[in-house]
């Protein structure tokens, strides 16, 4: 696809839209035919990759569920392409049946995920996009898993389950115990399956399982963690190839939350 989409948040009201055909600077491995690079403005600059499943239309009666990945720190920068290096997109090449809208954020070089960034990425594409609210789901891997669970245990009512990959979050401690009760029973009611390898010598292992000890402590009823005995810091590539993964995503819809 060499077309792409320039979106505007226009004083919170409206998007401006405009076209081009600009190719992309870089040939990304394994790059879904639609897939398309995109541009979002708020407080920072950020731009996206966005996959729309076959069969998508927005006049359709139809609401599809929604992948939100967040990649690592290698791809940072400004060509947003280098975003689809890692991730689900080589799953989704091999099958092109995959049944999620997939948005790919590209963090800007010497930053980190911002939650304000994200966040209102995510109000615009569900407002442009026939998007099912209640099947949004959360991955990220390295510097992206990272930022899945601070994102997820900032505002767990966003979304209906998380696999943050080689990943951790300092401040868990401080977030959980500013949650207030809808929060609280929001993350105690958010599915969450973890990665990790068990030779990572970037992120150590115990990050992952520190992050699911104090989750199921805290009340969270569905938390769990893959190790691969093998596998160094690159646990990604097993995790989003499996199936699996896809499967368990759909299995899971947030509902109103009972405390």
């Amino acid at each position: 696809m060499n077309k792409f989409l320039h979106f505007l948040l226009a004083g919170g009201t409206g998007f401006l839209a405009s076209c081009s055909s600009m190719k992309p600077e870089a040939s990304a491995p394994d790059r879904p035919k639609n897939l398309s690079a995109q541009n979002f403005s708020a407080t920072i600059h950020a731009n996206y990759l966005l996959f729309l499943p076959q069969g998508y239309s927005s006049a359709g009666a139809k609401r599809w569920p929604l992948i939100l990945f967040l990649h690592g720190a290698g791809e940072r920068g400004k060509d947003v392409w280098k975003a689809a290096f890692h991730g689900p997109t080589k799953y989704i090449e091999k099958h092109p049946d995959f049944p999620f809208i997939v948005v790919i954020p590209q963090c800007p070089a010497r930053r980190v995920w911002s939650h304000e960034v994200v966040l209102g990425l995510l109000d615009q594409i569900t407002s442009q996009y026939a998007v099912d609210t209640n099947r949004i789901y959360l991955t990220g891997l390295s510097m992206g898993g990272y930022g899945a669970w601070s994102l997820a245990t900032a505002y767990p009512e966003r979304f209906a389950a998380v696999a943050p990959i080689c990943g951790g979050e300092g401040n868990i401690g401080v977030l959980l115990a500013g949650a207030d009760r809808d929060k609280s029973a929001a993350l105690k009611s958010l599915g969450f399956w973890a990665f990790h390898g068990a030779k990572d010598n970037v992120v150590p292992v115990s990050e992952s399982q520190r992050m699911v000890d104090i989750l199921k402590n805290f009340g969270v009823k569905e938390v769990k963690l893959t190790i691969y005995p093998e596998a160094q810091h690159n646990s990604w590539t097993e995790t989003y190839n499996d199936p699996a993964l896809y499967e368990w995503f759909l299995q899971h819809e947030r509902k109103p939350v009972t405390r």
